[in-house]
């Protein structure tokens, strides 16, 4: 019992005047000799750790609050708090205080605040003027006090000597009565005072006057007080929201009547905070700091006693998931977890962590996955919210919940699939759900949260699950929409382009702008998987498809995936670009440009500068063998004859490094047949598989289109074949003849 009794959560306050948890232990009052007088110790309950260790100094104010609190400041802007599981610890804790600085322990303050700048005033102030006296509470007296409380304000030493009138004569019901006859009587002029004395008393920031005008018996008193504010015409009508239009739904009934209560209070305190009083100004801030304390702490409350309440918990997740249950109860039972994962923001990192563990073993994911599919829109974005909340918390989390998922189900309703499919069908034009979704999948695919143990990689186990079960659905629209067949059908661009035209309406053109800055998130942080994947679909050449769509931040889109790519200077991706001839649309969207200079215009010169920058030589050959014609017209940059000049200073390199070589080892030395590349391809996916840190696609599971993967490159490599090889291959004559008689791709535009 006496652990239970003992048992306290110690709170800092911080520079944002918010209450910073510094873990849970037990209290107990004992002479320290270090500090030479009786002091409160709490140890930790985890590890026995000391987490206080503070003399109670005969001059110190405590003050007890709510019953539950003790609240003191240890030095200047050092606030400390104790908050107990019981009122009899706390009690126990406050008669040791209030012993040693000889006090009766009925009193809820020990001492009187004085500050400095008021100190030696009131040192010569006959004891008789110990309190404020207050005017008697009678209607032809409310101007006086209101008067007396709006000047007190500035002085902290008055404000808490009124304070402490207030409470001791009872004076707040008193004021309230005053405030129902005023109403009867329809006293205007006596309702604009109560209106100044109320507001006055909120800015006292007294716990223990808040406890009396927050009880059940008076906040809505208080609440009429506050709509006859002198500067409004008419009074607002706040009592009549909070009485007819905010109901209280209880998705399950409670039981408990104290978190009832509780739950009430704390949403008309709030809405007093947050509604009724005027944003505090600069000198009033710190007046209101108790208020936003109380409302804290009632959060955390509500939360610990919701949350120790399983079977609660337990019936509201069976209801949620059962079939049964109609649209209106389920989107309450939704409404209502949105609504307490908010109240956890509240929680210290600690607490947050045990209550969202409590969440996840009793099926918070599974449950989330039902409602996220769901036609309600209202339903799909609370539960979109929540799951933010858990994303946000733990990534790890979530992804280990869809990979064990997997074993067991198709792919189609994979809880990431889900999620994919719901920013895929968001109908909001502006497809804001969409944007939510996309930051979320994108925290869950990111390497940098990913965790890495001695005994598995979560980096390398949740990509292969991602590109086996999930890529397929995330570009299914980007590839539907670049399908030749789909290209000509939509040809609704009034366009006198003659290649293939992308679909131009404008949310279709939103949504595929998502997917690729999620695809180029995917070039710039998951390497192999991506190459892999890019290359068996021959992604870049349908993504550049969207160079021709009418949307220019689409365009764009299109340019920054293939940017990202050329920016990683890889030789594997280099030649799939060169052989696929894709840089065409880039150069046909500069030239269809004319002599616009815009954003388009900029960034597609950029990305030609970056590659004569980075001297990255096999694209400069192509660029410069297969386009030059077309670009040397552009010399209001130097970028192209900078290209221009960089190939023929490699390829007089070339020569002069052949002529040195003697003619035997030219014929065989330097020769490579396909085998020897096809054993360079072997050691390219061996290297990749180490930097993961395991073989990335266990033989198992490889599918079809991976198998196959190295033969697309045997299809690059075929015109290598006999070629010298130096720092860079560039194709002979003879090639360059043979792929223009063949190739499938004629530039249209080029040159014309």
């Amino acid at each position: 019992m006496s652990d239970t009794r003992r048992r306290v959560k110690v709170y800092t306050l911080n520079e944002d005047r918010q209450w910073d948890d510094r873990g849970t232990g037990h209290v107990s009052s004992t002479y320290v000799e270090e500090l030479k007088g009786m002091s409160l110790l709490v140890r930790a309950e985890s590890d026995g750790s000391l987490l206080l260790e503070s003399k109670i100094n005969p001059n110190t104010a405590y003050q007890k609050q709510q019953d539950t609190l003790i609240v003191w400041s240890e030095a200047e802007n050092y606030d400390l708090a104790l908050s107990f599981q019981e009122k009899a610890g706390c009690d126990e804790i406050w008669e040791k205080i209030c012993q040693v600085q000889g006090k009766d322990p009925s009193v809820e303050v020990t001492q009187d605040l004085i500050d400095e700048s008021e100190e030696e005033r009131f040192e010569e102030m006959p004891e008789t003027s110990h309190l404020i006296d207050l005017p008697t509470c009678e209607l032809n007296k409310l101007e006086e006090i209101a008067d007396l409380v709006t000047s007190v304000l500035s002085s902290p030493i008055r404000r808490e000597k009124l304070a402490l009138a207030l409470e001791n004569e009872g004076y707040i019901k008193k004021l309230l009565q005053l405030f129902q006859a005023c109403e009867n009587l329809e006293n205007t002029e006596g309702l604009h005072h109560l209106y100044e004395i109320i507001r006055g008393i909120l800015f006292l920031n007294k716990a223990t006057l808040f406890e009396v005008m927050f009880s059940d018996e008076c906040i809505m008193d208080v609440v009429g007080c506050l709509e006859y504010d002198p500067a409004l015409a008419q009074p607002k009508r706040h009592r009549e929201f909070l009485t007819k239009t905010a109901k209280f739904k209880e998705v399950i009934p409670i039981t408990d009547s104290e978190l009832r209560q509780k739950i009430h209070q704390t949403y008309r305190v709030q809405y007093i905070q947050d509604i009724i009083l005027p944003t505090p100004s600069v000198f009033e801030e710190n007046f209101l700091s108790t208020l936003t304390s109380f409302i804290f702490f009632n959060k955390v409350e509500i939360v610990s006693m919701l949350q120790e309440d399983e079977k609660f918990l337990s019936e509201v997740f069976a209801q949620l998931t059962d079939e049964a249950t109609d649209d209106d109860k389920r989107r309450e039972l939704v409404n209502f977890f949105k609504e307490f994962c908010a109240f956890s923001q509240t929680l210290q990192p600690q607490n947050r962590d045990a209550f969202f563990k409590t969440l996840a073993k009793l099926g918070i994911l599974p449950a989330l996955e039902i409602v996220m599919g769901m036609d309600d829109l209202q339903v799909r974005s609370a539960a979109t919210d929540i799951f933010s909340y858990l994303v946000e918390f733990s990534p790890s989390m979530v992804r280990e919940f869809v990979m064990q998922e997997a074993q067991q189900s198709d792919d189609d309703i994979l809880l990431i699939n889900v999620v994919i499919e719901q920013m895929i069908c968001d109908t909001d034009p502006e497809l804001g759900g969409a944007v939510q979704l996309m930051g979320l999948l994108r925290t869950l695919i990111d390497p940098e949260n990913m965790l890495a143990t001695t005994n598995k990689t979560e980096k390398s186990e949740f990509l292969n699950f991602f590109y086996n079960h999930c890529m397929h659905v995330l570009t299914a629209p980007l590839l539907t929409n670049t399908s030749e067949d789909k290209c000509e059908k939509d040809n609704i661009v009034g366009s006198n382009k003659n290649n293939t035209i992308c679909p131009d309406n404008y949310q279709t053109a939103q949504l595929l702008a998502l997917i690729l800055e999620l695809l180029t998130f995917c070039v710039e942080h998951h390497t192999y998987h991506i190459k892999n994947y890019i290359m068996n679909k021959d992604l870049l050449r349908r993504v550049l498809v969207l160079m021709n769509s009418k949307h220019t931040f689409l365009a764009l889109c299109a340019l920054r995936f293939m940017r990202r790519i050329i920016g990683l200077k890889d030789e594997f991706y280099n030649r799939y670009i060169t052989k696929g001839n894709l840089f065409e649309p880039v150069i046909n969207a500069l030239l269809d440009n004319g002599t616009r200079y815009n954003l388009l215009n900029s960034a597609v010169i950029e990305l030609f500068e970056f590659i004569r920058v980075e001297d990255i030589k096999s694209l400069t050959a192509h660029i410069v063998e297969n386009f030059y014609k077309a670009l040397e017209s552009i010399e209001y940059v130097q970028t192209f004859k900078g290209l221009k000049t960089k190939y023929e200073q490699e390829k007089d390199r070339q020569n002069q490094k052949l002529n040195s070589v003697p003619s035997i080892l030219r014929s065989n030395r330097f020769r490579r047949d396909a085998k020897a590349l096809e054993e360079d391809e072997e050691m390219w996916f061996n290297e990749d598989e180490e930097e993961e840190g395991k073989v990335v696609v266990a033989p198992a599971e490889k599918s079809k289109p991976e198998d196959d993967f190295p033969d697309n490159y045997e299809k690059f490599m075929e015109t290598k074949k006999g070629s010298l090889v130096g720092l860079v291959d560039y194709p002979d004559d003879e090639e360059e003849d043979e792929e223009e008689e063949t190739s499938p791709r004629k530039r249209p535009r080029l040159g014309s």
